[in-house]
């Protein structure tokens, strides 16, 4: 008896628990042999009765992957406790596949016990899942940990849209007449093969171009063409193929960038059947690409209205099914980009022509694409410089432009940025010459108002006109910052730091109440890695917008460490996931407007655990950038 309290007392976390407790504690623990290469615990199979002490020898555990590959290999010598972060957090499911690889020992303690325990001593609890906190900062961790029990449900591994290739699509055979064919027969062609393309040969009998449906009703009907003449005067053209063996992802972009309808399938050399838009898309009913080709096609702004109400209930289920925050972000910005590309076409429309060449960019959260569903209109114009002459007509056009351009977004549902930064006002609608001028302006001053200005127009990105305007500029500040800006670098932290991670003296998350519920700003939280981040990138001249591709691109120059580059990256995703969920469920459950406010009593204890572990690396990278930047801490 002794030699076990003796033993408990070496090791953590036992050896935080009271003498008298580790003598009531070695009474309780049943002595277990396991011969080499005995199956322990089965990976989200086995379910742990309590937990494993050992003595001797060595556990192996790991993750196995769709393919039986192990994973995240680890090697358990004497004086680790296994299956606590199981017991306590995983619904007593073990997490890995353990084997005992030598002949091993172990001490065996019940779950009842062991739980008692956890619950009569916090820094007991607190080891396991501390641990387990740390264990969430490794994005390959995390998707074994959150991977579904069937494979068929496992979207981050199968999900079809990038997995399936385009041979296990039924593919429609080929129907082709020669180019000399009247068109009346080339329709009744069409007809008896029900298919919608005809494939249009020439002497070789090499296909050089097809005809559709819409060939026929916009060529030959609404033209009123004499029926009989050849189907090569008003075939389409040029042919897309793709090759059997290549995604359907890629047929899919394949037919957004050539906006062609239909794709020849080409296997050795040889086409073998064509595929219709159509028919990609109704494969891939949940694919992001459908939901942006519908945007694409609304007819109205009452029907974009709609697809942007409808966003949140779609990202949501794309988070639900695992898919990484970055890429939720991304998919909600390129559908507001689509809907600002649409009505920037349609009021270009109404009031004409635009006197001048111009960019219509977006900045803050929608620059860096990073758009959540508590969102408001953050843009700008820049136009190119005119002769004085025309200056002033230059500029009243692109006025009234923003100003119906802002209008219609509002009605739609993005709404009006409450601090005016928005291409209807004044201030933020010039030429080239005049936001040149501006950025000079606020890197000389340096002031704390500037400072923000510069940040929200240092993340601005390029959505509709012309991108050589967004280019010249981008040129222009590169130049710019190779100047000494030590002040303009010192400010920004500065004014970066005054957001702290909501952390206590105590180790604990600082809430406040909010009608009647403790909560923390999350969007407050994650101000830190996006300021600081920025800082960073201005410094080393970095001109990504996003700010997990400007992390990446600040670690290939080694401004980050290998280390410092994981932590802010999964910390900074894992915030924004939650971000996303909460907002999801505020407008999808609770029927309210979205805010920035997490409710602690919503959240599990890992996610609690994590959220400390998160402040604790986002106060260690404000330490860093005080002493890169202020040169104090």
């Amino acid at each position: 008896m002794n030699e076990r309290v003796k033993y408990l007392q070496s090791i953590n976390p036992f050896s935080l628990l009271p003498v008298e407790v580790l003598q009531v504690v070695a009474g309780q623990l049943e002595e277990v042999t396991y011969h080499k290469d005995k199956i322990i615990y089965q990976q989200e199979v086995s379910k742990l009765k309590g937990v494993d002490i050992i003595v001797e020898g060595e556990y192996e555990s790991f993750f196995y992957d769709s393919v039986q590959n192990k994973r995240l290999t680890e090697h358990h010598e004497p004086g680790f406790c296994y299956g606590g972060v199981s017991v306590l957090l995983n619904r007593r499911q073990s997490l890995r596949t353990v084997i005992a690889k030598k002949g091993t020992v172990i001490y065996f303690l019940h779950r009842r016990h062991f739980r008692l325990l956890c619950k009569e001593y916090e820094d007991f609890f607190l080891y396991f899942t501390t641990e387990f906190g740390k264990r969430m900062q490794n994005e390959e961790f995390v998707h074994f940990f959150k991977r579904p029990a069937a494979l068929e449900e496992n979207y981050l591994e199968a999900d079809q849209l990038y997995s399936r290739k385009v041979e296990s699509i039924e593919y429609r055979p080929i129907v082709q007449c020669h180019g000399s064919t009247p068109i009346y027969e080339a329709a009744r062609q069409m007809a008896a093969h029900k298919v919608s393309c005809l494939f249009v040969t020439d002497e070789q009998q090499r296909i050089f171009g097809y005809v559709t449906d819409i060939t026929l009703r916009d060529k030959v009907i609404a033209r009123q063409k004499n029926a009989a003449d050849n189907v090569n005067t008003v075939m389409d053209n040029p042919i897309v193929s793709i090759n059997v063996e290549a995604y359907v992802y890629e047929a899919l972009l394949m037919m957004f960038s050539t906006k062609t309808r239909y794709l020849l399938v080409e296997k050795q050399g040889e086409f073998i059947g064509f595929l219709s838009r159509n028919k990609l898309l109704s494969e891939q009913a949940q694919s992001p690409l459908v939901f942006i080709q519908s945007v694409k096609s609304a007819l109205s702004d009452d029907e974009l209205k709609r697809k942007w109400d409808s966003v949140p209930h779609f990202v949501n289920q794309l988070l639900e099914r695992g898919v990484n925050a970055q890429i939720a972000n991304q998919v909600v910005t390129t559908i507001a980009d689509t809907i600002a590309q649409k009505v920037i076409e349609g009021v270009i429309e109404q009031v004409g022509t635009p006197p001048a060449k111009f960019v219509f960019m977006v900045l803050g959260s929608e620059g860096r694409k990073e758009q959540t569903f508590k969102t408001d209109q953050d843009n700008a114009i820049i136009y190119e410089d005119k002769a004085n002459e025309h200056r002033e007509e230059v500029r009243e056009y692109f006025l009234e432009f923003a100003t119906q351009v802002s209008g219609r977004l509002n009605s739609i549902g993005i709404a009006y940025c409450t601090g005016g930064f928005m291409a209807q006002n004044p201030k933020w609608t010039h030429s080239l010459s005049h936001w040149k001028r501006n950025y000079v302006s606020w890197m000389a001053e340096s002031l704390p108002e500037t400072v923000i200005h510069f940040s929200t127009f240092f993340d601005c990105r390029f959505v509709y006109g012309d991108a050589t305007i967004m280019d010249e500029l981008k040129v222009f500040l590169n130049e710019e910052l190779q100047k000494p800006m030590d002040k303009l670098f010192y400010n920004m932290t500065i004014n970066a730091l005054q957001y702290e991670p909501p952390l206590t003296f105590f180790n604990n998350i600082r809430t406040f109440t909010k009608n009647s519920r403790e909560v923390f700003d999350i969007k407050k939280a994650m101000t830190p890695i996006v300021d600081l981040v920025r800082v960073y990138a201005l410094k080393n001249r970095v001109f990504e917008v996003n700010t997990g591709e400007r992390m990446k691109a600040l670690r290939k120059i080694d401004v980050f460490t290998e280390t410092a580059y994981n932590e802010l990256y999964q910390s900074y995703y894992f915030l924004m996931s939650m971000r996303l969920k909460n907002q999801a469920t505020q407008i999808i459950h609770d029927k309210k407007e979205p805010d920035n406010y997490i409710d602690l009593s919503n959240l599990t204890k890992i996610e609690r655990v994590t959220l400390k572990e998160i402040f604790k690396v986002i106060g260690n990278f404000q330490s860093k950038i005080k002493i890169d930047f202020t040169n104090s801490l």
